[in-house]
Order: C-alpha cells, then structure tokens, then sequence
C-alpha cells in the first residue's frame, strides 16, 4: 500500500525538522546524508523519494526557517502591542537575551545559519538573502520618521549589531561565560541607547 499524500507531506516535514535542528548545532557541511536521514528516521532511498540531494533539502531548511522567522517576528510584535510596550525594545531585549543565545536549534535563524550561508546552494543563500531583507522591512516598521531609506538604514545598523553581538557570545560562552555574559550585556545597552527614541 503506497504512502498517502498527507503522510507524504508529514514526512518531507520531518526529514527538514531534523535538519534543521542538526545543520544548526553543527554546521550543514558537518553532517552528511546518513546521519540525516538516520535522524529523521527514514533510509536514503526514502530521503531521495522527497528531495532530488542534499542542496535541495539545505534550500527547504532554509525556506521553513525564513518562514518561521517571519511568522515569530509578527508575532512578537503582536504581542508587545497587546501588552502597550514598545515592540523594537522587547525584540532588542530578546534577541540579545542569554535564553536566545542558548536557544540555537529554535533561534533566530538569520544568526544560526549567518556561517554557513556563503558556502550553501544558490537557492538556499537567495532564501536567506530575502529573509534578510524582509527583516529589515519589518524593523524598520518598528522606527520611527517619515524617510523610508533612513528608517531602513537603522534597521539595518540596529541588526547588524545585534547578530554581531549575540555570535561573539555564543562564540565564547563554553570557553569563557564571563565574557560571553559582557558581550550580550553591553551589547544589549548599546542597542537599546542607540533605539532610544527611534520608536513612534
């Protein structure tokens, strides 16, 4: 008896949540095709019945991230205006938060995959690019003024310190927690100093 649509789908969702969750703790160029479709519970004869290679599965990964991104940023902001609180300073305080940085398997993508996308398929580097720059619209939403390449200059600026910021933590946080503990921190301050005022 062959596989039904809907089981069909439920499975292709599997093998890229599995994914996803180990191209984010180790890198995508670390983890190969048998221990992928091992995790996800299928042989690589039931892998390739969803995805023609492994750039193919990198490039779903990456669309599904995007997408859920996009999807958890709207509803932050959502849910700051719900409370009357100012959403680019709770999007600041959660992004450069120690349980944001702890949380890299279900995190902000645009940071768990920022060292790897140079070295991915063209598909997956242009999914990430447009995440990119959905992101930035969408801060730039959050900031205040009338001159749309100001606000997105902001946005942009705003971000970048706060991806920098959040990697360099996560980057010495098991060598040395103190120092990874500063760099969230005074990030953070920075960040919020320089978004004082920026919101309508």
């Amino acid at each position: 008896m062959g596989v039904s649509k809907q089981q069909a789908i439920e499975n292709k969702q599997a093998i890229v949540a599995s994914a996803a969750k180990l191209f984010r703790d180790r890198g995508v160029a670390a983890v190969g095709l048998t221990e992928l479709t091992k995790a996800a519970g299928f042989t690589q004869g039931g892998f390739y019945n969803h995805f023609k290679s492994k750039d193919a599965l990198v490039a779903a990964v990456m669309d599904d991230a995007m997408e859920g991104a996009a999807a958890q940023f709207a509803a932050g902001i959502e849910a700051s205006r719900a409370k009357a609180a100012d959403p680019l300073r709770r999007q600041i305080e959660w992004y450069l938060s120690s349980d944001h940085r702890a949380d890299i398997e279900a995190g902000c993508p645009l940071s768990g995959f920022a060292g790897d996308v140079r070295r991915l398929g063209e598909e997956a580097r242009q999914s990430y690019a447009q995440g990119l720059a959905s992101n930035f619209n969408e801060l730039a939403k959050m900031i205040d003024g009338e001159n749309p390449q100001e606000k997105r200059r902001k946005a942009m600026a705003l971000f970048s310190q706060m991806v920098g910021s959040l990697l360099l933590s996560r980057a010495v946080v098991e060598a040395d927690p103190a120092l990874a503990d500063e760099i969230l921190e005074n990030g953070r301050r920075q960040v919020l100093r320089a978004s004082d005022g920026m919101s309508p």
